[in-house]
């Protein structure tokens, strides 16, 4: 029995011969009679149209074509844009502030009203190094300010840690926390909330590095009796060679994990060494990100604005040589640099006029 097999020319058959009954030959003779067939309803469709209407009507096909493909696009690519309106969602997705504050209460209050306003700020945590605890009347006065200042459906959280003069520690691990993401600043140390939500969108992207405004470096300077001495490079340092391999706590996000970590991980003989020492903290935990990820930190350019000079962590009040020691002894303590060198710097295209 002989088959009808489509060929060309939409609309004619021919009989085929025995040698076209092949399963291969067969598909595809069907796949052009498909084919074919759609051919043939464009050109009824063309036609019932009129030659008036014809490019009418394949504009509005490629218009549509076009919608889908933009719709779908992100999709395809793995883009998801930025949204400024996601740091303030629910379930830990906003960040908790941690702000360290010792002996500079008019700071404090303008900080704690500052970051009370950023939308995404879920909650604030104070942490009070001063041996005497804070007075009920700073904590009301706090208190009012994040209400009147808040602009969340829901107002942040707020709430003072309070240090023992044997316990100086910024980062001790904080109770019911509602967000993964930790931004550690002192209190003469005002981010503006656009930029502070910016640097927050570039930890979200990578949320087990640190991410922060203040870059530092280190590097080999020289070695002796086999014994290699690193000095520890400010900011002109950085500006100078392009490099850092560090941000500072004093304006930085972090997950709240390295809290755990910090406080109950990290060997004793270090957690020693800061406490007597006492200027090492933010160096320390420079080195157990890196060393819990092995990458480099991030630093985001952004304009913050300092306004103290008396602050704990104000590098003024640093002598190079007690930051020298501190890198030099917590290299010996981990028995390697975990520190990673990087030329990264995430960069805002919203206020940059020239790509």
């Amino acid at each position: 029995m002989s088959n009808l097999v489509a060929i060309r020319d939409p609309g004619i058959f021919v009989e085929g011969n025995d040698d076209l009954n092949s399963p291969a030959k067969q598909k595809a003779a069907n796949r052009g009679a498909y084919g074919n067939r759609s051919t043939l309803s464009l050109r009824r469709a063309i036609h019932m149209l009129g030659p008036a209407k014809t490019k009418l009507f394949l504009g509005f096909c490629a218009l549509s074509v076009f919608v889908v493909v933009t719709s779908r696009l992100s999709s395809w690519v793995g883009w998801n844009p930025y949204d400024p309106s996601s740091v303030s969602s629910p379930s830990r997705g906003g960040y908790t502030v941690l702000m360290n504050t010792w002996k500079q209460n008019s700071f404090l209050k303008e900080a704690v009203a500052h970051y009370a306003s950023c939308l995404g700020t879920d909650a604030i945590n104070v942490v009070w190094s001063e041996i005497q605890p804070p007075s009920e009347h700073l904590k009301t006065y706090l208190e009012k300010i994040v209400v009147s200042k808040s602009r969340r459906s829901v107002v942040p959280n707020f709430r003072f840690d309070v240090n023992g003069d044997d316990n100086f520690s910024r980062f001790k691990p904080i109770g019911g926390l509602q967000t993964d993401a930790i931004f550690s600043v002192d209190d003469d140390v005002i981010v503006p909330c656009s930029t502070l939500d910016f640097a927050f969108s570039v930890w979200q992207s990578a949320p087990f590095t640190m991410v922060g405004f203040v870059p530092r470096m280190h590097w080999l300077d020289k070695e002796q009796n086999d014994v290699a001495y690193y000095r520890y490079g400010g900011w002109w340092s950085v500006w100078r060679m392009g490099t850092y391999s560090m941000v500072l706590s004093k304006a930085a996000f972090i997950h709240w994990k390295y809290l755990d970590l910090y406080a109950h991980m990290m060997p004793l003989p270090i957690q020693d060494y800061i406490t007597w020492h006492r200027n090492c903290e933010d160096i320390a935990m420079s080195f157990l990100v890196a060393n819990a990820t092995g990458a480099p930190p991030i630093w985001v350019k952004g304009k913050i604005y300092e306004k103290g000079a008396s602050s704990i962590s104000n590098p003024k009040r640093r002598h190079s040589n007690s930051r020298d020691r501190c890198l030099n002894d917590l290299i010996s303590l981990y028995g390697t640099v975990p520190l990673v060198p990087t030329h990264f710097k995430a960069v805002s295209a919203k206020n940059e006029w020239l790509w």
